[in-house]
């Protein structure tokens, strides 16, 4: 089948994005995998999915993430961020405010005057099963033996599971190495986002992510929301902070009470259009 597509990215977290509600589209995993790869198909770091809603009365519509592997997945912050651009921009909804169905449940995204995108993300789950992770009680921090060393994590879902190590150095962590370790540690069984964050202030961290079946990206929104919870959790961090990755910045809001939502700010960005066989 021959199928439409918008490559985007947000803050180098780059997308293949298809409208699945004006025609319908079914993706298998080697589908993804094709399109994902960076010689053979378009390149990107997760195909995202605008379908329907199951509810209407809800959402306006479905989001769907599938990472670089083929594997479906709950949450996409940075990806959400383009689905709010690529649906105005496909004239499938003049809305600035856009409640959206995903796996993980309701999110709201709010197109801001600038151009730039507020995600309420919802709060986050810090209970060891709802994340999941294997442990006895919800902690600000949990030791997990990784190849032999002790790492202290925190332990954060924002839909999707997140393990934050915090680090004195983005730029010399060892993610390329532990990010696997982390990723596929038996205490996740779902595995899991590693994040490696550098506290340059109470307003403001360093950080990079190890994404679960993705590898390393330039940004990750969820993985920027874990990690400022995780720092408010462990009192190192206020309210309000800048995250910097690799290929930006993002603004991340939690008055951190576990009821209250994440508020996630940053850009979007649509690089090209172009059709493709599957």
């Amino acid at each position: 089948m021959m199928i439409r597509f918008t490559k985007m990215h947000g803050l180098g977290n780059d997308f293949v994005v298809i409208d699945g509600v004006r025609r319908q589209v079914r993706l298998t995993p080697d589908h993804v995998r094709f399109l994902a790869h960076r010689r053979l198909g378009v390149g990107c770091d997760q195909v995202l999915m605008v379908e329907p809603p199951t509810d209407p009365s809800r959402a306006a519509f479905r989001y769907r993430i599938f990472n670089a592997d083929g594997n479906e997945v709950e949450q996409c912050g940075n990806g959400a961020r383009c689905f709010a651009v690529f649906v105005r921009d496909q004239g499938l909804t003049g809305e600035t405010r856009i409640p959206v169905e995903t796996a993980a449940g309701l999110i709201t995204l709010q197109v801001e005057a600038d151009g730039q995108v507020t995600v309420d993300m919802g709060p986050p789950r810090l209970t060891p099963w709802e994340i999941p992770f294997e442990a006895d009680k919800a902690a600000p921090w949990y030791t997990l033996m990784v190849n032999d060393r002790a790492l202290e994590i925190g332990a954060v879902s924002m839909g999707n599971p997140h393990a934050v190590l915090r680090v004195d150095n983005v730029r010399t962590a060892e993610v390329a190495r532990l990010g696997p370790a982390i990723e596929g540690h038996p205490r996740f069984p779902r595995r899991v986002n590693a994040g490696f964050m550098e506290v340059v202030s109470p307003t403001h961290i360093r950080l990079r992510v190890y994404e679960r079946g993705a590898g390393e990206t330039l940004a990750c929104g969820t993985g920027a929301c874990a990690a400022v919870v995780a720092g408010r959790i462990q009192g190192l961090l206020e309210d309000r902070v800048n995250v910097d990755l690799p290929g930006g910045r993002l603004v991340i809001q939690w008055a951190g009470r576990e009821d209250d939502p994440v508020f996630m700010t940053g850009p979007a960005t649509s690089v090209f259009t172009g059709t493709i066989e599957l």
